[in-house]
């Protein structure tokens, strides 16, 4: 048995590797991807269905509603409970998802503070009053490696940086454990990269694919179930951007191309946050490629 990380920035092919991954190593794959652990958010997250999953058991999938958040202290918490269900009683894991945060809060400590409510609760207010981009903004200047890792329409986790940096007096990153000790030490992690003009295409082929499946009316039904209520599921990629059309703001048109825009700027930024982890293997070339590089390395079938 082994345990085994696929991340990269999304698009690059991480869900079909992990799936033959999984059948090569007779193992179950644990999702790392944040908005795929709501319910009913599956064209705009690219979730596999479950006649796509091969009959591969998947974890920490559709495990919240869309009017609930999830911290990264308790995604934590979940997905070490499974990861090691899984590896004591004798199967390989997969571990697979481009939420560099939660990649790290499995394998690595994360020694945030508790949260201070009245040092959130003026953060949040000030947030209503001036908005989330000047909010965004000054994290910037306090932190620009946070800014860069965090999109300006996820208010919660930018809220919760200024925090963490007001109550500690440091960066939120310096919160960050760098590569060193790992909580699982024998884990092997390979990153996903691609030529940057091919992401592109593979992005705008997504968003495209997506709206032809029905990607609108997926969020006017999760509108029902009270998405704008909650604070992570509305900043998703996508779900945001039709959110405001629906709501009038912008046309459909404008939703769909600043859905493109916004999602190959979170590739950037989930190819930065990887880069800095030396212990990620990175994978170039098709899925047979990278599959038989894994394959042919120390893992143990």
């Amino acid at each position: 048995m082994t345990l085994v990380f696929i991340v990269g920035a999304t698009a690059t092919g991480k869900s079909e590797l992990s799936l033959q991954l999984a059948e090569q190593l007779k193992g179950e794959i644990v999702n790392a991807d944040s908005m795929q652990l709501y319910r009913g958010m599956d064209i705009g997250t690219a979730k596999l269905s479950p006649q796509e999953r091969r009959g591969i058991p998947h974890h920490l999938i559709d495990v919240l509603d869309v009017n609930q958040d999830a911290s990264v202290a308790e995604y934590q918490g979940w997905a070490r409970s499974k990861v090691d269900e899984l590896l004591g009683s004798g199967k390989s894991v997969i571990v697979v998802g481009g939420t560099g945060l939660y990649v790290k809060a499995i394998l690595d400590e994360l020694n945030f503070p508790d949260t201070e409510p009245e040092v959130r609760a003026r953060l949040s207010e000030e947030a209503d009053r001036i908005g989330g981009d000047a909010l965004h903004e000054r994290l910037g200047k306090l932190d620009p490696a946070a800014a860069a890792a965090i999109p300006k329409e996820n208010l919660r986790r930018v809220v919760r940086a200024l925090e963490v940096i007001e109550i500690t007096g440091k960066p939120f990153t310096a919160n960050l454990p760098r590569a060193g000790a790992s909580y699982y030490p024998d884990a092997k992690q390979y990153g996903l990269v691609m030529d940057r003009d091919d992401l592109k295409e593979r992005i705008d082929r997504r968003v495209d694919l997506m709206w032809s499946e029905g990607f609108v009316g997926e969020v006017r039904a999760l509108i029902e179930k009270g998405i704008t209520t909650g604070k992570t599921a509305k900043a998703a990629l996508g779900y945001n951007q039709i959110i405001s059309f629906l709501e009038g703001r912008i046309s459909e048109s404008e939703s769909k191309q600043e859905t493109k825009r916004a999602t190959r700027a979170y590739a950037r930024r989930q190819e930065t946050w990887f880069s800095r982890d030396a212990r990620i293997k990175w994978l170039k070339g098709g899925t047979k490629e990278r599959l038989d590089s894994i394959l042919s390395s120390t893992i143990s079938r």
